[in-house]
């Protein structure tokens, strides 16, 4: 047989150059979060695991940033060149650097119950935010701004656009005024209700431009929320849920994109294509049951994705890159012998934060116990660490309990140190004293079920 070579190698370079280049994007939506770009990235909330995601334009994750003060980021915005403004579920403000290795340079509380945060233009604006909803609010003068305007500080500065509209029930304001919001370039602002079938562009000096509608609701109807039979002490609201989400996409084209639904429950879901100059739908794209992430490509066409799929890489990207617990502690037990961090490095260890008047503290203790007893004391630990000021309620707290796992006196300077947003916080470190993951809130059985996998995973790692 004869060997094929030198021109055979030159046939098949020649085969590989005449590859067409692989597609690039700019992620748009992941889930029901709006995306955003800065320079060759798109970055993106990941709430499920309390994340930033940032991918390439091929869509591959390249960067995470995990802090204690992102919770649950439910939105991005640009804010400069490097800077995220970050939307937590809860409707506080997180600006991170992503160029400064993801810290935290600001935050900001919310200027309504949960606010969302839109940029662009050098203007910070905020809307009642959809990801978030009260069923019940108090009502609202007729006077209050639709879209209130910040500085980059999270102040307002004193204007708003527009003023908010009025349902019958004036109990049901928050629901009638969330919505989504977007600020092009210019400054000017994108605005789509929650539960209205309406798209409005706002010029940056505040007049309507143009309101655009789907056309969803048959006769022109469209009635407002209103309260359903109560089913024991559940309160029901009758609402369809119209807009989810807004999106700019990149220069030059800059389309507006509405991630929308078809049904009241925002399961099905649809893409609608605006002309921002005009507000005219250029194209609408009806998404299938999988098709949870949705970008542009260079030409300016739609491509979906499994957002699943797409997130699942993150697990894998970047190997070593996990970050050291910070700072260490030495704190006291409730006998006053000193506890430090450093006394569980070899073991996985679950480093919690709670108090005793945390409703979800007390329904998480029983979990930890149970997991607690069930791993070799050689390879896993619990360092439960309390919050509580009056040391007379944390003590009362333990002899109810008897936990089994260790329990260390924070006296109420643990937010100030570790930064986190609510109780109980936990976080899981390796053997190396490295963060794992970051756990807000309790989760339930189901939750413990993925912690005690992970946990057996990493207790048999080499």
């Amino acid at each position: 047989m004869r060997r094929a070579t030198g021109g055979g190698a030159a046939l098949l370079l020649a085969v590989f150059a005449c590859r067409p280049p692989a597609p690039r994007f700019t992620l748009l939506f992941l889930g029901h979060s709006p995306a955003a770009s800065l320079g060759d990235q798109s970055w993106a909330p990941d709430p499920e695991h309390g994340r930033l995601v940032a991918f390439d334009r091929e869509l591959r994750v390249t960067r995470r940033i995990t802090n204690p003060r992102l919770a649950t980021p439910m939105a991005v915005t640009p804010l400069g060149t490097t800077a995220l403004l970050v939307t937590e579920r809860t409707g506080e403000a997180v600006v991170v650097d992503t160029a400064g290795g993801g810290r935290v340079v600001r935050e900001w509380e919310s200027p309504d119950v949960a606010s969302l945060y839109a940029a662009g233009g050098g203007r910070v604006v905020a809307t009642r935010s959809p990801y978030y909803v009260p069923q019940l609010s108090a009502p609202e003068p007729d006077t209050a701004p639709l879209i209130r305007m910040l500085d980059t500080l999270g102040r307002p500065t004193g204007r708003g656009l527009a003023t908010i509209r009025r349902p019958a029930t004036p109990l049901l304001d928050y629901v009638v005024n969330a919505g989504a919001v977007a600020v092009g370039p210019d400054g000017a602002v994108y605005y789509a209700p929650l539960v209205r079938d309406e798209i409005r562009k706002y010029t940056p000096g505040g007049q309507v431009a143009w309101t655009t509608k789907r056309g969803l609701f048959r006769g022109g109807s469209e009635p407002d929320p209103e309260f359903l039979p109560a089913k024991g002490t559940e309160l029901r609201l009758k609402k369809a849920l119209v807009n989810v989400a807004l999106a700019l996409g990149p220069a030059p084209a800059g389309q507006l994109y509405a991630l929308g639904s078809d049904d009241s429950a925002a399961t099905r879901l649809r893409v609608d294509v605006l002309d921002p100059a005009t507000g005219a739908i250029l194209t609408t794209r009806h998404l299938g049951p999988r098709e949870t992430a949705v970008a542009v490509d260079a030409s300016g066409a739609l491509a979906v994705f499994d957002a699943d799929s797409l997130i699942a890489s993150a697990d894998g990207a970047a190997p070593g890159a996990r970050e050291p617990f910070a700072p260490g502690f030495a704190l006291p037990d409730p006998a006053g012998d000193t506890v430090t961090l450093a006394g569980f490095r070899g073991k996985v260890t679950l480093v919690n934060f709670w108090a005793s008047w945390c409703d979800p503290c007390r329904e998480e203790f029983p979990h930890m116990a149970e997991l607690y007893r069930e791993f070799d004391r050689r390879d896993f630990e619990i360092a439960a660490v309390s919050d509580d000021v009056d040391s007379r309620s944390m003590l009362a707290f333990v002899r109810r309990y008897r936990p089994p796992f260790p329990i260390l006196v924070g006296g109420g300077r643990m937010k100030q140190v570790y930064h986190y947003r609510g109780l109980p916080y936990s976080v899981l470190l390796d053997r190396r004293g490295r963060v794992i993951e970051r756990i807000f809130g309790f989760g339930g059985a189901d939750e413990f079920r993925k912690l005690r996998e992970t946990i057996a995973n990493e207790v048999r790692a080499p």
